[in-house]
């Protein structure tokens, strides 16, 4: 098992954002986590990705225990086995595009632009590596993204809303990398507010008021 979750909440005063939450997700799994705005999606997102801790509950990523590593760990952790894909793209807009995705090796490993640019061919953005973000598509800007996240070689893609600010020739491009990734043997995980973005997951977790309403398989 890759992911576990048991009994997480994560309280703000008198918010349960998550609310006594049991999830558990095996390696290789294409997962998709849906809800509206305020139904506690992003604050489980942020919990799996190492971004925020519970307020009760335990979260265990690979069998270690998340609540029990200092800082440092946890970064190591987020660095080293998840791959963070969000809506908005995050580029450092003077940089390249080979060069954004340069800057996140440089946090996890030696820097090395030949690893850069195939991690760029792998989402077919080789050609535009050194172009700034200024002068990519928003769907070209996603990929470097992607690319971004790959560059560490993660277990877990965590996308939040990675088609949220696309197009539909973008959105439908950007689902083919992630369900490739997901052929490759990546475990993905997906944060969306579309039904048709979650339909194309092999499983679906419906979130309400920061519990799971349903759990069911599309395949």
């Amino acid at each position: 098992m890759l992911l576990e979750l048991d009994h997480i909440s994560k309280i703000y005063g008198d918010l349960r954002a998550v609310d006594d939450l049991n999830l558990t997700v095996p390696e290789g799994e294409w997962l998709a986590i849906v809800g509206s705005s305020g139904s506690g999606k992003t604050t489980l997102m942020n919990m799996i990705g190492c971004m925020d801790t519970p307020s009760k509950g335990s979260v265990m990523l690979e069998g270690r225990k998340l609540e029990d590593l200092n800082a440092k760990q946890l970064a190591d952790v987020r660095k080293n086995m998840i791959g963070l894909v969000f809506q908005k793209f995050y580029l450092v807009p003077h940089l390249t595009a080979v060069e954004n995705v340069m800057v996140a090796q440089y946090y996890h490993s030696v820097v090395n632009e030949q690893q850069a640019l195939e991690a760029l061919e792998r989402v077919g953005l080789k050609e535009r590596a050194h172009h700034l973000p200024g002068q990519l598509s928003g769907g070209e800007q996603q990929r470097v993204c992607i690319a971004r996240a790959l560059i560490n070689c993660p277990k877990l893609i965590l996308a939040d809303e990675p088609t949220g600010n696309l197009d539909t020739k973008s959105t439908q491009e950007i689902m083919e990398i992630l369900k490739e990734l997901h052929r490759s043997g990546r475990t993905v995980i997906i944060i969306t507010h579309d039904e048709e973005i979650a339909s194309q997951a092999h499983r679906v977790i419906r979130i309400l008021d920061g519990r799971i309403e349903e759990d069911y398989c599309n395949r």
